[in-house]
């Protein structure tokens, strides 16, 4: 499954029967999935099953998705006013003895204002159903057209975050194999600090100094962070290879990834592992940006 970004855009447009229909839909970031639909009047009732729809391709992303619908050929209907009429009737005969008593023609009928009426003509119910399942057809090949092009910026985007957790991978190398971190090297850093504390000090216990360079020594130690390091790395690929709706899971790693480089930078004891941890934070803040984007 294919990584997917949460921006997007599509537009798609169509007839369906007597009606030019368009659907543009656009996609930005979000935590959840909000779909916000502007439908024409008289179509709210789609509202439900487009929002369903939209949850069978999506799982997050805020998208706005408008629908247009215009008629493209009308079809008039005439409607008589049978009140209006039958005043009319009642009138003329009324007057017959005074007015011309001949038939009305259509023509005078429809010179009486409010007697006939024009409007477009209804749709029957089956029409109406084939045109609402007409309009979600088209939703869903209009989504289908938002996720490839966010399948597409994904692939862009995984691209990216590859390239940062090799850099990540790169920088916890340069700190594992430092010099300074050579036990060789600690013991003689040490071992000239302890002495240099004697020659200032005769009266410091030789021992107990020994013990707390041991100490500090321990608590200086970065192996652990280093080995979750290389366990995050390898966990951030395997949730890119596996694609799909992983954007929350990389920014858990992200923040992980954080917390390893800024213990580093806390224990560092030498100017090469300060310079790679701050390296670090760097291109981890990057890689969490990028995540932002992921659905």
């Amino acid at each position: 499954m294919a990584l997917q970004s949460m921006t997007g855009f599509a537009r798609r447009e169509g007839t369906i029967g007597r009606y030019r229909f368009v659907w543009e839909l656009r996609s930005v970031n979000g935590k959840g999935l909000d779909i916000r639909l502007r439908l024409p009047q008289g179509l709210e009732h789609l509202e439900a099953p487009i929002k369903a729809a939209a949850g069978t391709h999506v799982s997050r992303g805020n998208i706005q998705a408008g629908l247009s619908v215009t008629v493209a050929e009308n079809r008039l209907e005439a409607v008589l006013n049978r009140e209006a009429l039958a005043a009319v009737m009642a009138l003329r005969e009324e007057l017959k003895d005074i007015v011309d008593p001949k038939p009305l023609t259509l023509d005078q009928l429809f010179a009486i204002r409010g007697l006939v009426d024009f409007r477009e003509a209804e749709e029957d119910g089956a029409a109406r159903e084939a045109r609402d399942a007409a309009l979600l057809d088209a939703f869903n090949d209009t989504m289908n057209a938002l996720v490839a092009m966010r399948e597409s910026e994904g692939r862009a985007l995984a691209a990216v975050l590859s390239g940062q957790i090799d850099e990540i991978e790169r920088l916890a190398a340069i700190v594992e194999h430092d010099p300074a971190r050579q036990p060789d090297e600690i013991i003689r850093k040490l071992s000239a600090q302890v002495a240099a504390l004697m020659e200032a000090s005769s009266s410091l216990d030789r021992d107990r100094l020994h013990a707390e360079a041991a100490l500090l020594a321990t608590r200086a130690d970065i192996r652990e962070e280093i080995d979750r390091l290389k366990a995050h790395v390898k966990a951030a690929r395997e949730l890119i290879a596996k694609g799909g709706p992983v954007g929350r899971k990389l920014d858990f790693m992200a923040q992980e990834f954080n917390r390893e480089s800024n213990t580093i930078c806390s224990k560092s004891n030498s100017a090469a592992v300060s310079a790679a941890g701050i390296e670090l934070k760097v291109v981890i803040d990057q890689f969490r940006e990028q995540i932002q984007n992921l659905e």
